[in-house]
């Protein structure tokens, strides 16, 4: 028998939780009533009062919140909004904590289950905190999250996260069905980076953990490669006589295809010509390497980035990789 034991309320350091649940109606409702709001807001593309009610420091610097709200604005626009039941966290001192953790809804002796979540947010100042989330029934499904602080009796806009449920028109769960698939015929590098997209997908914002995106990093373990690029660790490619950094790589979708981007270190790309002939060895040298991206992959994206964090972008299909 599994015990379950709510975790809500005891979190370390002054840091707790309430779920829809627990907490008072009249917050419940508020909370759900602000979420609407700026949903409606980034609706009608008005950022001048999302900025007006947001809080101090994020409107002395909104144009973050701006450009993905007016991104997000077209796709939004008569679309029906649902809000799911949102979470009230609290953080108690006097100073910003450093990684801010908090357990909400009941867990089980193996962890989180159907009904629980975890928001681990790092440099957080004390307050009273509302996460909000909805589901948006839009041309391109998605998903807006809001993290708003409580001043008086006001929900102050802290945080805007606008993500799409699909990518090239497949959802989490598909991306999970396809990292298993990859997973059982050994394509472990098709694998990683599927369950990767699958958790993103299925998760609003980056900093929330739930039973299901922790059951897939847990399964995915076993099918991460070592030597996965990232900014720190670079993977190199040989070809055309030349070796490439490769720092990201990761899926997008473009249309109802599935393609594989593939960022790597270039001293300039003021050359464009050059960096064309470059980027298609770069992806002939990956391909090369790595045969199984064929099979998981409409097209391969290679994109020479310099210092200046400027990029140049080449796509070649895989059916015109020979």
């Amino acid at each position: 028998m599994c015990l379950l034991v709510t975790l809500a309320g005891s979190n370390a350091r002054g840091q707790t939780c309430l779920t829809s649940d627990e907490m008072d109606a009249a917050t419940r409702s508020a909370l759900d009533a602000a979420g609407r709001q700026y949903f409606d807001y980034t609706a009608k593309g008005d950022v001048a009062s999302m900025r007006q009610n947001a809080i101090p420091s994020l409107a002395a610097d909104f144009s973050g919140i701006e450009g993905a709200a007016k991104d997000s604005q077209q796709n939004f626009t008569g679309a029906q909004a649902t809000v799911r039941p949102p979470f009230l966290l609290k953080a108690e001192g006097k100073e910003p904590i450093a990684r801010a953790e908090f357990l909400c809804g009941v867990f089980g002796r193996s962890g989180q289950t159907g009904n629980s979540a975890v928001f681990v947010i790092p440099n957080l100042p004390p307050g009273e905190y509302g996460v909000v989330i909805l589901d948006v029934a839009a041309k391109s499904p998605s998903t807006l999250s809001l993290v708003l602080q409580k001043a008086g009796n006001d929900w102050k806009l802290g945080g805007f996260y606008a993500r799409p449920k699909q990518i090239g028109g497949h959802d989490g769960a598909w991306f999970r069905d396809q990292a298993r698939a990859f997973k059982k015929k050994g394509q472990n590098r098709n694998a990683a980076l599927y369950y990767a997209k699958a958790r993103d997908l299925l998760s609003p914002v980056p900093f929330m953990s739930t039973m299901e995106t922790d059951k897939l990093y847990d399964e995915s373990q076993s099918a991460q490669p070592p030597d996965m690029p990232s900014n720190e660790n670079p993977v190199e490619l040989s070809g055309a006589g030349k070796v490439f950094r490769v720092t990201t790589i990761f899926p997008v979708g473009v249309g109802n295809d599935v393609d594989l981007v593939v960022k790597y270190q270039s001293p300039s790309i003021a050359n464009t010509a050059q960096t064309y002939q470059d980027n298609l060895a770069a992806i002939h040298a990956l391909v090369a390497k790595y045969p199984e991206y064929k099979d998981g992959f409409a097209a391969i994206i290679a994109r020479a980035v310099e210092p200046s964090g400027r990029d140049y972008g080449t796509m070649l299909a895989i059916k015109d990789i020979k």
